[in-house]
């Protein structure tokens, strides 16, 4: 075989040089985010679920002096109120009521028996909630407000946690502090003082912890706000 001649090298050099060169694609490393961790909807969901098992069995959180008697829960003085303006039928406060009684009986009276279901309201002294003085609610509107927030926010927060339930928490907690800070011996019974149960400590944290926060949302807004002085700077500065 003859050696290639110089027009033949050229061609071939031509055909090398037309060749688009392939370079290999970098291979980007993506991180697999595991859908296991304790993210804020997360968080959220079990605080909420924390927080209605609060309300809803009545763990003690305070105790308070109310229509019925003496108060420990939110859902007892929702109760009172419920019962002694008759908004709803007494089948709605009795089915609140309910588990809580439950819990009371297995915890206070040792016994395994369910409580009747006509003698809820004689357990919790709302047969004469209806006759009672409404000065008691009066004098702690924000204790009365506090707990209708707290309940309702317990219900919905099952299905949507929302910021209904930190309301009524903090609420419920400012009428305590203003209870202790500002009240007068003349209207408040000096047999039936104000207590507050740690308990309420979990109840606040819960409240905080039921709200979720989206991060990106956030962090995309303020570049958003900061980006628009930025741009009508730049606009002025060229006119």
């Amino acid at each position: 075989m003859s050696p290639p001649t110089k027009k033949e090298r050229a061609a071939e050099a031509r055909a090398s040089s037309s060749k688009p060169i392939v370079s290999a694609a970098p291979q980007v490393q993506r991180r697999r985010v595991g859908g296991g961790g304790w993210t804020s909807c997360r968080i959220s969901f079990y605080a909420s679920r924390v927080y209605f098992l609060l309300i809803i069995l009545q763990i003690p959180l305070f105790r308070v002096p109310c229509r019925a008697g003496t108060c420990t829960t939110p859902i007892q003085i929702t109760s009172s109120q419920l019962v002694s303006n008759e908004i709803f039928p007494p089948s709605v406060v009795k089915a609140m009521l309910y588990p809580g009684a439950i819990v009371r009986n297995l915890t206070t009276r040792m016994s395994m028996t369910f409580p009747r279901w006509s003698d809820l309201f004689d357990i919790y002294n709302l047969t004469e909630a209806k006759n009672a003085s409404a000065v008691i609610d009066l004098q702690r509107l924000e204790m009365l407000a506090g707990s209708y927030f707290c309940v309702a926010g317990a219900l919905v927060g099952i299905i949507n946690p929302g910021r209904m339930i930190l309301f009524g928490t903090l609420l419920v907690i400012w009428g305590l502090v203003k209870d202790a800070l500002f009240r007068k011996p003349v209207i408040n019974d000096p047999t039936e003082p104000v207590y507050v149960y740690p308990t309420i400590l979990i109840a606040l944290i819960c409240s905080f912890m039921s709200i979720t926060y989206n991060v990106k949302k956030a962090m995309s807004s303020q570049s958003v706000s900061i980006s628009k002085p930025l741009q009508s700077s730049a606009k002025s500065k060229l006119k």
